[in-house]
C-alpha cells in the first residue's frame, strides 16, 4: 500500500522516517552518502512507508544522497525537503527525478514568534496579520509548484504547536486546496504536552474541510521528553502518519523514536487498534546500523533497542522471568531483533560464517570490499576471544564502506610516557593524494594530547579539539573502545570516530578521520550552507 492510501479513517499508520534528514541535523551526526544509501536500504527492509532522504538545496552532498536513494531504493516513498521557495522546490524535484515513488515536503513558519523573527522585514508586512497573508500566499504557491513535479506533496506548518489555531486552520485549508496530500502539524520546539497536541489535531479536523484522502501527520521533538507521547496523542486524535527517527536522534534533544512508536502500536494493539508496516524483528539491527554510522551510542536503558532493555539483574526479577517471561516482559527480545546468537564468531570462523552474520544484521558489504573486511575481522579475532554483533558493526564502519579515497592515513604511531617526563608521541602520516610520507612528533599534557600534536605537525596544520570521548562498545577485558572526536578550524566542526582494542591507536585514527572530513569539506565546490543548522533559521535569507 502506498503511503498516501492510508487516511485518517483507516487503522493503518504511515511511518515516515526522517533519520537521514532531521536525524542527521543532530550536531556531529553527519553521514557519508554511501552510509545513507545503506541505511535507506535497511529502512526499506524494515518496512517504513516514507524515507525523507535529505534537504537537496542545502549542499551537493545532500542532493546526491537524495538522488541515489530515490533511484536505488525500492519500496518506500522517497521525500526531499524544501522551504516554500521556488529554488528549494526545483532542487528537490531535480534530486528526486527518476525515482519511482517520490514526495516533495515543503514547509514554512506559521507561529507569531517565527513570523516576527523570520519575516521581520517590512516587505512581508507591517504587522502579524499582513505577514500571515504573505506566508499563506508563499505556502500556496509552493504547494502548487511542487504539484507540477509530483502528485504527492506534503506541507508542514513549522512551529504549529505555538501557532494561532485560526491561522493554522486557514493555511491548512489553503494548501489542501492547492494540492497538498499530507498535512504535517509539527511540534517543532518540543513545547506541547499530549493533551494540547491532541486537541490541536481535533481542532484542525473540526475547522478544516479535509478530504478523506488527505493524511494528517505528527512531527514531534523531545525537548521536554514528550515526543513519543505527543505523537501517540496526535494519532489518537486522527493523525495517520508519524514522523520519527531511529534511536530518536535529531535536532537538540531529538525526535520521536521510531522503534518506540512501532512497538507501542504493536504491543498495545488492544488499546489502539492500529497497525504499521514495520517488521519489528529488524528494529535492533537497524538501530545498531544507525548508531554506528551516526556515531551516536544507544544508551543501555533505551526502550526497545538498549542492551539492557531485556536484561534482569534483580533477583526477584530473574526468578519471575525464569518462571514466566510475561511477569516482567511485555514483549520478547526476539520480537525486536534482540535474539541470542547461536553461532559464535572467533579466530577459527571462516568467511561464510562472517558474511552470513553480517547479512543477518542488515550490513551490506560490496564484493570489492569483502576481502578488506575479512582481513580486519581476522586481525580483530586475533585480539578477542569472541566477536560480538557490536564488534561487527564497528568492523565495517565508514573506512571500509565506500566513499572517496581519504586525504590522510595514519601509518604508525607510538607514544611514550613516564613518571618524570612529558608524554611524547611520534607518528608517520601518508598524504594519500600525493603518496608523500611525513613524520611528526609532539609533546603534550597527556598521551592523547601529545599524539594529536604530532599528527598536526605531520599534516602541517593546527586544529582545535572541541570534544573527545571514549567508551567501551563491547564487553570483557578485550573490549573494543570507540573514540569520537570533534575538531574545529574556526568554522564548522568536523567529527571523526574509530574503534579498536588499542584505545591510543583508535584515538589517533579518530582524529585522522576528522581531518579527512575537514579535507573533504574543503574540496567541495560549494560549501554546505545549512546542513546541521536548525530549521528554525531556514528562512533567514528569503527569496525575493
Amino acid at each position: 500500500m502506498e503511503a498516501k492510501e492510508a487516511t485518517r479513517g483507516t487503522d493503518r499508520v504511515i511511518i515516515f522516517d526522517t533519520t537521514l534528514r532531521d536525524g542527521e541535523q543532530a550536531p556531529g551526526a553527519a553521514m557519508t552518502v554511501p552510509e545513507k544509501v545503506q541505511i535507506a536500504h535497511q529502512l526499506a527492509r524494515l518496512g517504513v512507508d516514507v524515507i525523507e532522504a535529505g534537504f537537496p538545496i542545502s549542499s551537493p552532498g545532500q542532493a546526491d544522497a537524495v538522488r541515489r536513494i530515490a533511484t536505488e531504493v525500492d519500496g518506500p516513498v522517497i521525500a526531499g525537503l524544501a522551504r516554500a521557495v521556488r529554488g528549494d522546490i526545483e532542487s528537490a524535484a531535480e534530486a528526486l527525478r527518476g525515482g519511482r515513488k517520490t514526495r516533495i515536503h515543503t514547509f514554512i513558519a506559521t507561529s507569531d514568534i517565527h513570523l516576527a523573527a523570520k519575516f521581520g522585514d517590512a516587505r512581508y508586512g507591517r504587522d502579524i496579520a499582513e505577514k500571515q497573508r504573505t506566508v499563506l500566499k508563499m505556502a500556496v504557491d509552493a504547494v502548487r509548484l511542487a504539484r507540477t513535479f509530483t502528485d504527492d506533496v506534503e506541507f508542514s506548518a513549522e512551529d504549529a504547536g505555538r501557532t494561532d489555531i485560526g491561522f493554522l486552520a486557514e493555511i491548512i485549508d489553503a494548501t489542501v486546496e492547492a494540492g497538498a496530500t499530507t498535512i504535517n502539524i509539527p511540534d517543532t520546539t518540543g513545547y506541547c504536552v499530549p493533551l494540547e497536541y491532541g486537541a490541536m489535531f481535533a481542532a484542525v479536523r473540526n475547522r478544516c474541510a479535509l478530504p478523506d484522502e488527505v493524511v494528517l501527520s505528527t512531527h514531534c521533538h523531545d525537548d521536554l521528553g514528550l515526543a513519543v507521547a505527543n505523537s501517540i496523542a496526535g494519532v489518537l486524535a486522527g493523525a495517520r502518519q508519524v514522523e520519527c527517527t531511529l534511536n530518536g536522534i535529531g535536532e537538540r534533544a531529538g525526535n520521536a523514536s521510531l522503534e518506540e512508536i512501532a512497538m507501542i502500536l504493536q504491543v498495545r494493539a488492544d488499546r489502539f487498534g492500529l497497525k504499521t508496516g514495520i517488521d519489528s524483528r529488524l528494529l535492533n539491527p537497524t538501530s545498531r546500523l544507525v548508531s554506528t554510522f551516526s556515531g551516536f551510542a544507544v544508551q543501555p536503558n533505551k526502550a526497545i533497542v538498549g542492551r539492557n532493555a531485556f536484561s534482569h539483574e534483580a533477583g526477584i526479577h530473574q526468578d519471575g522471568v525464569l518462571k514466566a517471561r510475561e511477569t516482567y516482559e511485555i514483549m520478547r527480545a526476539e520480537d525486536v531483533g534482540q535474539t541470542v546468537e547461536a553461532i559464535r564468531l572467533g579466530r577459527h570462523s571462516g568467511r561464510h560464517g562472517l558474511f552470513s552474520r553480517l547479512k543477518r544484521l542488515g550490513i551490506q558489504v560490496p564484493d570489492s570490499e569483502r576481502e578488506a573486511v575479512y582481513r580486519r575481522f581476522e586481525r580483530l579475532a586475533d585480539q578477542k576471544k569472541e566477536i560480538s554483533d557490536s564488534d561487527l558493526h564497528h568492523l565495517v564502519d565508514a573506512p571500509v564502506t565506500g566513499g572517496d579515497v581519504p586525504h590522510f592515513k595514519l601509518e604508525s604511531a607510538s607514544v611514550s610516557v613516564g613518571t618524570h617526563q612529558e608524554p611524547e608521541a611520534h607518528v608517520r602520516m601518508r598524504h594519500m593524494r600525493t603518496e608523500r610520507m611525513v613524520e611528526g612528533t609532539g609533546t603534550g599534557d597527556g598521551p592523547i594530547d601529545a599524539l594529536y600534536r604530532a599528527i598536526d605537525h605531520a599534516v602541517e596544520e593546527r586544529h582545535d579539539l572541541v570534544n573527545y570521548s571514549i567508551r567501551s562498545v563491547t564487553e570483557g577485558a578485550d573490549a573494543l573502545g570507540e573514540v569520537s572526536v570533534l575538531i574545529d578550524m574556526g568554522g564548522p566542526c568536523f567529527a571523526g570516530r574509530s574503534s579498536g582494542t588499542d584505545v591510543v591507536l583508535a584515538s589517533g585514527e579518530a582524529y585522522v578521520s576528522a581531518l579527512n572530513a575537514l579535507a573533504a569539506f574543503r574540496a567541495e565546490e560549494e560549501s554546505v550552507r545549512f546542513v546541521g543548522d536548525s530549521i528554525m533559521r531556514a528562512f533567514d535569507t528569503p527569496e525575493d
